[in-house]
């Protein structure tokens, strides 16, 4: 009786307020190896042909967008970047790296991601690559104004923008070879169905799931078209990850929260079929593109870190249903800050707050997505 009392005196603004800060990962694919427990690892750079690497998206691809813009969506402040570079607060949802970092270290380009909205930048900086994301955004045009962040049209302005400062600087023929020659990184979507479809009303009044998901999917597609008319030609898109097993979302959405903190299934078979559709269209989009050198790659990321949650001691895991940060069942961005209590081993957990994953997560998420970053650095 205690827990269910518990449960339902959440009041509904306050779920609300949390659920503003949704936004969770995209990326990955083949079998996982299981990693041993202990400090995170990386790579060394590896020289490639690759100029750069250039983001869009939420808050899995954000470095710290979110800092320069009025949003509640910020996580510049400590527990956050507890195990990054001199334990600096970046704005990354995530104690340490995000895939992309390890992706923009792996390819040789950078060590970390900049936020492009960062005044510090220079172009050097600029040159090796930058995120466009910003936390609590998706494809639907409606998610962003949630949260007042920046939506993906801005973020496509952003890079004309950046393109404009690039040709300043080398000339427009080498900023045209460099923007064909750089790896195009998007992953987006879990907001749209998790905040937007699911909390608010107003998506649910005019589409079925089926729909929404083809909505979702359009506009995905508009930023590729985007993109390519803007000169890229090496494309990656993450799918969603298995959404019902985000401790948050079991948080909000089981009958007993704190007794029963089992993945909810009706959330995650959302993911598996929109995943399943995306995956459609984007293969036709490159089958229609192929010719005109364009590569599109979707990425995997639901079976790994199911496969991560179905058996975490394999990956030296210890715990999957709630966050390091806190009691880890509702903390995220300022709920998650300098006075809440802290696991002592963020290694252990799977998820650092309770919507995002720990630099672990993504070092082995990153591991997986290996055989697709030699692929497609095949294509150059």
């Amino acid at each position: 009786m205690r827990s269910h009392h518990t449960h339902s005196s959440f009041s509904l603004s306050f779920i609300f307020f949390m659920f503003l800060f949704f936004n969770i990962f995209s990326f990955s694919t083949p079998k996982l190896e299981p990693v041993n427990p202990g400090p995170v690892g990386s790579y060394h750079k590896r020289k490639q042909p690759v100029s750069a690497i250039l983001v869009f998206g939420d808050s899995t691809v954000d470095p710290g967008n979110n800092n320069y813009i009025e949003t509640a969506f910020k996580c510049n402040f400590p527990p956050y970047g507890l195990d990054f570079k001199n334990s600096i607060p970046t704005g990354r949802f995530c104690n340490g790296r995000l895939v992309t970092d390890f992706v923009g270290s792996y390819i040789g380009v950078k060590e970390f991601v900049p936020a492009y909205l960062d005044p510090n930048l220079g172009i050097n900086d600029l040159m090796s690559g930058v995120s466009f994301a910003s936390a609590g955004s998706g494809f639907d045009p409606l998610t962003p104004t949630i949260g007042n962040v920046i939506d993906i049209p801005t973020q496509l302005e952003h890079f004309r923008e950046y393109k404009r400062k690039l040709e300043s600087k080398i000339g427009k023929q080498n900023m045209e070879k460099h923007i064909k020659e750089a790896i195009f990184c998007v992953s987006a979507g879990t907001n749209d169905f998790v905040i937007n479809y699911f909390l608010v009303p107003i998506r649910r009044k005019s589409f079925t799931i089926e729909a929404y998901q083809q909505f979702v999917t359009y506009n995905l597609k508009q930023l590729i078209q985007d993109l390519w008319h803007e000169g890229a030609r090496i494309i990656t898109v993450a799918g969603l990850p298995p959404i019902g097993c985000l401790p948050i979302v079991i948080t909000v959405f089981s009958g007993e929260p704190l007794t029963n903190r089992r993945c909810i299934d009706r959330f995650s078979t959302v993911a598996i079929n929109y995943n399943f559709y995306l995956q459609k269209e984007l293969d036709l989009m490159q089958k229609s593109l192929a010719h005109l050198g364009s590569k599109i790659f979707y990425l995997d990321v639901y079976n790994p870190l199911y496969e991560i949650i179905l058996d975490p001691r394999k990956f030296g895991f210890e715990e999957v249903s709630r966050g390091c940060c806190g009691i880890g069942y509702l903390e995220a961005s300022v709920l998650c800050n300098p006075k809440s209590y802290l696991c002592s081993n963020t290694s252990a957990y799977v998820f650092f707050d309770s919507i995002h994953p720990s630099e672990k997560t993504y070092f082995i998420l990153f591991k997986a997505l290996r055989p697709i970053i030699d692929s497609f650095l095949g294509s150059f």
